[in-house]
């Protein structure tokens, strides 16, 4: 008979603790024990793990955590936060090295029980992507904006990064538990213990341990510090930085422990990622509308009155229907931008005025009330 190590005024039957948070059950009412003589039974450690895999009550504090990192994401504006969420595409393994009777321990968030990613780990897995990249020559990751983005220790100038990583808190996928037991299973434990040289009579070791399943849901969330950013980073570029670095990261590295064989692989939602993109691409086209209009005011202000009224006549006047005489505005435009002399900008008015004519021939058959063409070339002869 095997139980929990507790002191007897708490009930040590391993059935008792079923409702309590699995990071509870693994940590503290581990069922593992000999009743009598109090020693660990090497042979339980597979059974007992498998009563850590449900969420119990647990389940309620997952959904109050992820709501509240949700309520918290829609505070901050769009331009200042970065999220992605991802499933998992084989188990997520993380804290293997605590100690533990089953000797892999696994990282669960105190108090609540939960396993989790820590922030910390997510942005040093970050780290690690951008400097692959920046060792592969990309043209848009450098050490330089390494440094901006993860901040760095090099020298008296240690500086933090411009992004904060958060915590990640897995979620089971659908028709899924959240936790699951992986068995790995050593070949040449007396070689790799230098007991002796490898050999196929050696005898395997198989040895259980804790992970997050397969097809459970992360949601990753980093936010950006503009004030931090300088001449390498610019604030409309971090986003799309960002989302090539994760790119690499779920690609070629893995989160948490044992990534060279394989755990710890991400995918992103694809639902979630088509809405993050759209909202990416919105936020850019704001910014890039923000500096032309910036640099479009910068450039009228050093016209000469009549140039800019007659700028600002053009920009009016565009019209899709009739693109000939979009063409001819558009000729005229640009001689007015480049500051080109008087006499060529009065050759796209002449040019203008004989398209006019025609075009108002033709309306006052049709509509005479629908023509104003003519007023626009004296407008704009006006205006020069």
């Amino acid at each position: 008979m095997v139980a929990a190590a507790v002191p007897s005024y708490v009930s040590n039957g391993a059935g008792n603790f079923a409702n309590c948070p699995p990071g509870h059950r693994f940590n503290l009412y581990f069922p593992i024990w000999r009743e009598g003589d109090w020693q660990l039974d090497k042979n339980g450690k597979l059974a007992a793990l498998r009563q850590c895999t449900q969420l119990g009550s647990a389940a309620e504090p997952l959904h109050a955590l992820r709501q509240r990192q949700q309520a918290q994401i829609q505070a901050l504006p769009e331009a200042v936060c970065f999220v992605m969420e991802a499933r998992s595409t084989a188990p997520f393994a993380t804290g293997l090295g605590l100690e533990h009777p089953v000797e892999n321990g696994f990282a669960f968030l105190s108090p609540y029980g939960l396993p989790y990613l820590a922030g910390s780990g997510v942005k040093g897995v970050l780290r690690s992507a951008a400097r692959e990249l920046a060792a592969m020559g990309d043209e848009d990751i450098n050490q330089a904006v390494i440094k901006t983005l993860f901040g760095h220790e090099e020298d008296r100038n240690a500086r933090r990064g411009a992004l904060t990583c958060w915590d990640v808190f897995p979620a089971p996928g659908k028709d899924r538990e959240l936790l699951t037991v992986e068995i790995m299973t050593p070949h040449f434990t007396d070689y790799f213990q230098n007991k002796g040289t490898p050999h196929d009579a050696g005898k395997p070791n198989p040895i259980p341990f804790l992970a997050v399943a397969a097809g459970s849901e992360f949601r990753f969330v980093v936010t950006c510090e503009p004030a931090l950013l300088n001449e390498f980073v610019s604030f409309d570029r971090w986003q799309l930085l960002l989302t090539k670095i994760m790119a690499r990261a779920f690609d070629w590295l893995g989160f948490g422990a044992k990534t060279s064989v394989g755990y710890g692989a991400m995918e992103e939602d694809p639902v979630a990622k088509t809405q993050r993109e759209n909202e990416l691409k919105a936020v850019q086209e704001a910014e890039h509308q923000k500096t032309e209009q910036q640099e479009r005011d910068r450039k009228l202000s050093e016209l000469s009155p009549a140039m800019r009224a007659a700028q600002e006549f053009l920009d009016a006047r565009a019209d899709k229907n009739q693109p000939e005489l979009s063409a001819l505005l558009g000729g005229l435009k640009k001689a007015v931008w480049a500051g080109n002399v008087r006499s060529e900008i009065a050759h796209h008015v002449k040019q203008l005025m004989i398209k006019n004519k025609k075009w108002k021939e033709k309306s006052e058959k049709k509509n005479p009330a629908k023509d104003n063409d003519h007023q626009d070339t004296l407008t704009v002869m006006k205006c020069l």
